[in-house]
């Protein structure tokens, strides 16, 4: 006997239109032509074996550029709009129908830059849902008030932003349901012409399946999170802010203080991020982000050969340990007793082999190959010095240009040092055992840890952070500490959410 079997039939099309427009540059004041509505994009439709019928239907490309004739002062704000539309009709037998969809902002293409020193939004995004209401939350995106606008900055966004997440329609004959968009560019009466010659081009999509979405490069996002020092707990390094002769002057930014929103899931995809795969900020320098594990790493992570202790610390191994782990492995420095970080089995074998295989190749992908600076520094630059000139001769101008090529690594002294609030820049690293820095540095986890860091007046000693606090150094073959793997991300890597709380950490592509 013959059994047919009915099958669900998609058909999903998308029509982008990319516009770009070659821009006269020159002028003083830079505003922009708008291009978009309409419905340039041909009909999707998603039909079920009951005859229910879900279609979409999006309009024409949003594109920004410029215009010679709308550059002078006083000029209105520039905007493009588009929209998303779903209609769903229900079958005949039941009359009744409900389906799920989702609606994404695709950013293809943006170079646009703040051209003021507060970063006002230049370009803002305004979304109205089916009831006509105004979205007023999305996803991680800051909304901003810019040339009389309110709405979502995109100043310098790319990507997938997320629209409408698994949004229900339903229906007993048929119903549609429309998602309208503006994009629109500010007129800041400021002289906006840096922004001369960039283009913004954008187009939604809509469809029954959620999509893998991005808010832009990881980097550029946490760096345009950066205001003014201390905002967002953030600090720019350029060496002529607010603590200039303290700052490192390598035009990084830096998280510190006590307990800043710099939480990373790295490692799971799991809907609530498990602890064991928090990471967080250091920074970032370039176009790549820092991160270092939150928690201590373990065996399950680095393995028990290459520089393995049996020893462990407890959680009343200190009367600081910030962790939640009863137990905690420790590992040599290096057990030959070198000072060397390229012959060091805590570097070779149980960070840069086992850590990468066991954390998996879908995230150590993710992971730069990086030039690390090991040739390590003085004792008295380190313990008898503040955290500037620690930076100036293990990483900075004065370093010892000894390198290490590798994927993981550890905390420089003065990552850690960086790390207390900006008061505690000018103590001297080896006196930073007092509760003021501890109570306000957000790398300190109450556990004696090893640093990346050697100490070149000797060749078996590296510095380490001690459970009270303070920096000093310690023989590699002797001490046994915890370790946290510290890392830069590809400069590749995209957020695709989070708002970097514990609760709530930023996760990445």
């Amino acid at each position: 006997m013959e059994v047919k079997n009915e099958k669900k039939v998609l058909v999903l099309s998308f029509l982008g239109v990319i516009t770009f427009i070659a821009v006269v540059v020159g002028a003083t004041y830079a505003y922009f032509t708008a291009q978009g509505g309409g419905t340039g994009n041909i009909n999707v439709n998603a039909n079920t074996a009951t005859t229910d019928n879900l279609s979409f239907q999006t309009g024409s490309a949003i594109s920004l550029t410029a215009n010679q004739e709308d550059f002078y002062q006083g000029a209105e704000n520039k905007s493009g709009e588009t929209f998303a539309r779903a209609t769903l009709t229900a079958n005949n037998a039941t009359n009744n129908a409900t389906r799920n969809y989702y609606v994404y902002l695709n950013i293809e293409s943006n170079d646009f830059e703040y051209t003021t020193v507060d970063k006002q939004a230049e370009i803002l995004l305004k979304v109205t849902d089916p009831d006509g209401a105004e979205v007023t939350t999305l996803g991680s995106l800051e909304r901003k008030t810019s040339g009389g606008v309110t709405g979502f900055d995109i100043t310098t966004s790319t990507g997938l932003i997320t629209i409408a997440d698994n949004y229900e329609i339903t229906s007993t004959s048929t119903v549609t349901q429309d998602w309208n968009i503006e994009v629109i560019f500010a007129n800041l009466d400021s002289d906006q012409n840096a922004n001369t010659g960039k283009s913004f081009s954008a187009s939604l999509i809509i469809q029954k399946e959620p999509m893998t979405t991005s808010l832009g490069n990881f980097a550029e996002y946490i760096a345009n999170l950066y205001t003014t020092d201390g905002e967002n707990g953030l600090y720019l390094h350029d060496g002529n802010g607010t603590y200039g002769a303290q700052e490192a002057g390598d035009n990084s930014y830096r998280y510190a203080g006590a307990n800043p929103n710099n939480y990373v899931c790295f490692g799971s995809d799991e809907e609530t991020c498990p602890s064991d795969n928090l990471y967080r900020i250091i920074g970032v320098f370039g176009d790549e982000v820092k991160l270092i594990k939150h928690e201590y790493a373990n065996s399950d992570l680095l393995g028990t050969d290459g520089d393995y202790s049996s020893s462990t610390y407890s959680n009343t191994s200190s009367s600081y340990y910030k962790g939640t782990k009863t137990t905690i492995n420790r590992y040599y420095w290096n057990v030959n007793g070198t000072s060397t970080w390229s012959e060091s089995q805590l570097n070779t074998v149980n960070l840069n082999t086992n850590y990468l295989n066991n954390i998996g190749s879908t995230w150590s992908s993710k992971i730069a190959n990086h030039t690390w600076q090991v040739g390590g520094t003085t004792f008295a630059n380190v313990y008898e010095s503040p955290v500037k000139t620690a930076h100036t001769y293990e990483v900075g101008a004065s370093t010892a240009n000894t390198t290490y090529q590798a994927k993981i690594g550890l905390m420089y002294v003065s990552d850690y040092g960086y790390a207390a609030s900006p008061a505690n820049w000018s103590t001297n690293m080896g006196f930073l055992n007092s509760a003021t820095n501890r109570d306000n540095n957000w790398m300190f986890m109450g556990l004696s840890e090893w640093t990346i860091s050697r100490w070149s007046g000797n060749t078996g000693s590296a510095f380490g952070v001690y459970s009270t606090g303070l920096v000093n150094y310690s023989s590699v073959d002797d001490y046994n500490f915890a370790v946290r793997p510290s890392f830069y991300l590809e400069s590749s890597v995209v957020l695709t959410g989070g708002t970097g709380t514990a609760s709530d950490p930023y996760r990445i592509s």
